[in-house]
């Protein structure tokens, strides 16, 4: 498990009716404040300010299509080149991170060919990366540096 010490948020947040909304700066509006939206904003802001990825090379919640079922996935990091580098899946806190979690992003990654893979719901965070010559999956114990 990778520990990820969030940075101090600095959102625009605002009320509408019952709802309270976030400013997504990737995708330039309002967006519902749900439990996941915070775990992929504070991630989106651990990503650009703390790891310096760059912010223009990041998509967030992009439709994609898994054979005839259209999906969305949560973020890709681009490499230099516009090629997808890393697929990152959020789920909610209270959400705890299995198989299950780990298979949807693996099923994504089908469609997104990354190079890394990311799980996280805040509180814990995993990251893998597919190794042909084991034909598995290798944990690694930090977030690669951009590029890397």
């Amino acid at each position: 498990m990778i520990q990820i010490q969030f940075p101090e948020p600095d959102f625009k947040v605002m009320k509408e009716g019952d709802k309270t909304l976030i400013f997504d700066r990737f995708r330039k509006k309002y967006v519902v404040l749900t439990p996941e939206e915070w775990v992929r904003q504070n991630f989106l802001q651990y990503l650009v300010q703390v790891l310096q990825y760059p912010a223009s090379l990041i998509a967030v919640e992009k439709e994609i299509y898994l054979g005839e079922m259209k999906k969305r996935f949560d973020i890709v990091v681009y490499n230099r080149d516009a090629k997808p580098w890393m697929l990152i899946e959020c789920k909610e806190m209270n959400v705890p991170l299995g198989p299950q979690t780990l298979e949807q992003a693996v099923r994504y990654k089908m469609v997104i060919p990354a190079d890394y893979l990311v799980i996280t719901n805040g509180n814990h965070t995993y990251c893998c990366t597919y190794r042909a010559e084991t034909a598995g999956w290798h944990f690694l114990e930090a977030l690669p540096g951009y590029g890397s």
